[in-house]
């Protein structure tokens, strides 16, 4: 997904702040902020990285007070130095400080998010391999995580259990064989909702190969087994290795040949990027 709604960004927002301000709101600032205090303020980058989270941050501003002055000076997607200024803030101070948490929350997340997947894409360069992120997400903020995926240069996965069929091993133990299962998924779902296949071993890969699959998952194959999986597939089929993924792996795996790297760590695992509002 390459752009959001703002109507997911509202929801989401919406959420974090109900739950900052509760129903008593911000009880330091009103009993310390004089109410018609107006200050300027600017949220700077202290660390390297790539940007994400931006209008996130904007709607928990407005939300809090739409009289507040933002000019954006970073858009999402774009790399930043230490010391970058991302947008300066004029208005109410109340107002900015009740803010502050939530709009940082989402861009330090989000930027994180962002920051370790552009790695993670550097590494597969000269390979034909693109970065999946998959359901590895926080409760409330897939779509969120999914579009930061995006800007650092990752590609999403399915969305959800909705769009599109993944066949795992709990899935196979339910069902008995990979042949039976890949053909009662495609009978239920037809052919424009994609069917992939997740295979444990190169005798079950052979399998999944004489099936109408559309992608078949190598799950937490050796260097040499994918090797072997890319070479028995003769590019018949996409494939996508997966399971354990860490950037210094990534390059190796690339370099096998398959086609895609799905990775849960962009998602669940991605460090916060530090940003800060300084007034």
């Amino acid at each position: 997904m390459s752009e959001l709604t703002q109507s997911v960004i509202d929801a989401a927002v919406k959420a974090a702040l109900a739950e900052d301000l509760g129903n008593a709101g911000d009880i330091t600032c009103a009993s310390l902020i004089p109410e018609h205090l107006q200050n300027s303020a600017k949220f700077v980058a202290r660390a390297d990285g790539v940007l994400c989270g931006v209008q996130c941050a904007q709607t928990a501003l407005r939300m809090v007070d739409d009289t507040l002055r933002i000019t954006v000076l970073k858009k999402d997607g774009d790399a930043l130095k230490a010391g970058d200024i991302i947008a300066r803030l004029e208005g109410n101070s109340r107002s900015m400080l009740t803010a502050e948490r939530t709009a940082l929350n989402f861009l330090t997340h989000l930027s994180g998010i962002t920051t370790l997947t552009a790695k993670f894409v550097k590494e597969t360069a000269g390979t034909k391999a693109k970065i999946l992120c998959t359901r590895k997400t926080h409760p409330g903020l897939r779509a969120l995580e999914k579009f930061a995926v995006c800007m650092g240069g990752g590609v999403n996965h399915r969305f959800g259990l909705y769009d599109a069929v993944l066949i795992k091993d709990n899935h196979l133990a339910a069902v008995g064989s990979i042949t039976a299962a890949v053909q009662k998924s495609r009978a239920a779902v037809g052919k424009a909702v994609k069917v992939e296949i997740e295979v444990d071993t190169l005798d079950q890969l052979a399998q999944a190969l004489t099936t109408d699959a559309d992608v078949i998952m190598l799950d937490n194959f050796s260097l040499e087994s994918l090797r072997q999986a890319v070479a028995l597939a003769a590019g018949k089929i996409p494939l996508e290795a997966s399971g354990g993924v860490t950037l210094q792996t990534i390059r190796s795996i690339c370099e096998t040949g398959v086609d895609f790297v799905s990775v849960g760590a962009i998602t669940h695992s991605a460090p916060a990027l530090d940003i800060a509002l300084d007034f």
